[in-house]
């Protein structure tokens, strides 16, 4: 059994919350939270060599699973579910798991976590293959769901990594690529949607939005294959027509509409 030092459960810094006066207890969260930045940038080596990794697979194919529990599973999820409206890429090919299926996504599912098969089971759903990768989400990294997943898949060929916020778990063994961002006691004791979320948050930010740059789904500092899904982004497409070709608006906007992205209406153009 790999050593678990379960610095996520540590007692908090500070006594007595709930004696703090409401501004007490908010600059004190911020306090701990100004701590998470200088941690992510410390793994960002970690993050840069599976961006590589991901990028190569899924140029070939390959697609990008999240696997988690709890606030974990919440968080890849919602990164998976972002990429087609911003980044124009269908839905299958990053993809987000949540031990308990999607009912738990709102509300948690008793024990569905502690089940070291289903984790794997839920990845078999999606006929995963040795193209594919699978990044084991976890703030404790003593999931069972999580660490049976990136077990099984491992010993299939597939390319694992890991999120964690403790060192030296049994998930951090199961995964090729494992990305430890130790942030620390929370300011509520062992509520790691705190600091750990955030540092979860922020890590998949950085990988799907690299990822995304390395396909090719941004031109420049845009997001010219969004989808044209409501006003805003129309409007914001519409602009980025204009710049791009120095034509007047209504003539961008019918561009726009009219191939259905800006990078299809460039493209038509020339440009």
């Amino acid at each position: 059994m790999a050593k678990d030092n379960n610095i996520t459960e540590a007692e908090s810094h500070y006594s007595n919350i709930d004696k703090m006066s409401t501004r007490e207890i908010l600059e004190h969260i911020n306090d701990e939270d100004s701590k998470i930045v200088p941690v992510v940038r410390s793994v960002i080596p970690q993050v840069e060599k599976l961006v590589e990794k991901v990028a190569a697979r899924m140029k070939k194919g390959g697609r990008l699973f999240y696997i988690g529990a709890g606030t974990s599973g919440r968080l890849g999820i919602v990164d998976a579910s972002e990429i087609p409206p911003t980044f124009g890429l269908d839905h299958g090919f990053v993809i987000g798991l949540i031990a308990g299926g999607d009912g738990a996504i709102r509300k948690a599912v008793e024990k569905a976590e502690d089940n070291e098969e289903l984790g794997w089971q839920d990845l078999e759903d999606y006929r995963i293959d040795s193209q594919d990768t699978v990044v084991g989400i976890a703030a404790s990294g003593r999931t069972p769901y999580v660490i049976g997943a990136l077990k099984r898949a491992r010993e299939k060929g597939i390319l694992t990594a890991c999120i964690t916020s403790n060192p030296g778990t049994d998930l951090e063994k199961q995964a090729d690529i494992p990305i430890v961002a130790v942030t620390g006691p929370e300011f509520v004791t062992g509520s790691t949607r705190m600091k750990a979320g955030t540092s979860q948050k922020l890590i998949l930010n950085m990988l799907t939005t690299a990822v995304m740059i390395r396909l090719g789904r941004v031109r420049g500092n845009k997001m010219v294959h969004m989808q044209l899904t409501n006003q805003k982004l129309i409007d914001r497409g519409t602009k980025m027509i204009m710049e791009e070709l120095d034509i007047e608006k209504e003539k961008a906007r019918k561009l726009l509409l009219l191939h259905g992205s800006v990078q299809k209406a460039l493209e038509e153009m020339g440009g």
